[in-house]
């Protein structure tokens, strides 16, 4: 009779340790409820997330995730980050989703899930026009900046030979100030980050020297919170369809939204 009364009350036990690991998952339901979305978006990252002139986020990311809130029907609360928070921020559930420059790659995968692609971006290898540079081999005996923990430090430090000096920035502002106060002689950024150094100084001498790889941009969601994952990339194609995402990339990038892969 104990054995039996112990297989009886063997799944309300169970049931008590896995509750509170299923209700920290912020998912669809949880955030009509709370009736807020948290959103994670670059801190220092121009044109997808920076502080404009009037002391508030704007970007490319800030804009996609107020269309988020707006179509939820919540209240948005951004949280700037930096690259090496994204998905820490997403595992702890202090966002609900990352909508910050991120590209999709396995290693990521077996973190955390990923939308389908909502915005065009390429990384490359960026330098004087006096340094010849065309491929990883050139690399050697330069000193090179780039951001911890980004897609680009992963490709760089992969495959640029051993005698490149590479140093490892905490944000997107310190690499850009590096290559500009010549702290470093090559960039490796993504294309919009370089582009802003001579939009805002013309005569400034940054050539493109080759491309590192595609890497569309794709919104960060917890594992496990699959009726978000699912409602986020309904989202992103009706965004697509009407236009709304052309927009954005018009305002921010200066060129329609290429095609983009979906997951």
């Amino acid at each position: 009779m104990k054995f039996k009364r112990l297989l009886q009350s063997l799944p309300i036990f169970l049931g008590l340790l896995v509750t509170p690991f299923i209700a920290n998952g912020a998912d669809l339901n949880a955030i009509l409820k709370k009736g807020e979305v948290v959103i994670a978006v670059p801190e220092s990252f121009p044109p997808f997330g920076s502080v404009g002139k009037k002391g508030e986020h704007e970007g490319y990311d800030v804009d996609v995730a107020k269309l988020i809130a707006k179509d939820l029907g919540v209240k948005l609360k951004l949280v700037p980050v930096v690259s090496k928070q994204r998905i820490p921020f997403l595992e702890t559930d202090k966002v609900d989703l990352v909508v910050s420059v991120m590209g999709a790659n396995p290693k990521r995968a077996k973190s955390i899930n990923f939308s389908s692609a909502y915005a065009p971006f390429y990384s490359g290898v960026f330098s004087s026009s006096k340094i010849k540079i065309s491929s990883y081999e050139d690399l050697d005996g330069l000193t090179i900046g780039v951001t911890g923990g980004t897609l680009e430090d992963l490709e760089l430090t992969a495959k640029a030979p051993k005698g490149a000096k590479i140093t490892r920035f905490g944000d997107n502002a310190a690499t850009l100030s590096a290559i500009k106060s010549g702290q470093v002689q090559v960039l490796v950024s993504g294309n919009t980050a370089a582009a802003s150094i001579t939009d805002a100084d013309p005569s400034f001498d940054l050539k493109t020297k080759f491309k590192i790889k595609e890497s569309p941009c794709f919104i960060g969601i917890k594992k496990g919170n699959e009726d978000l994952l699912r409602w986020v990339n309904v989202f992103i194609l009706h965004k697509k369809l009407g236009g709304d995402l052309n927009k954005i990339s018009n305002k921010w990038l200066g060129q329609d939204l290429p095609p983009l892969p979906s997951l």
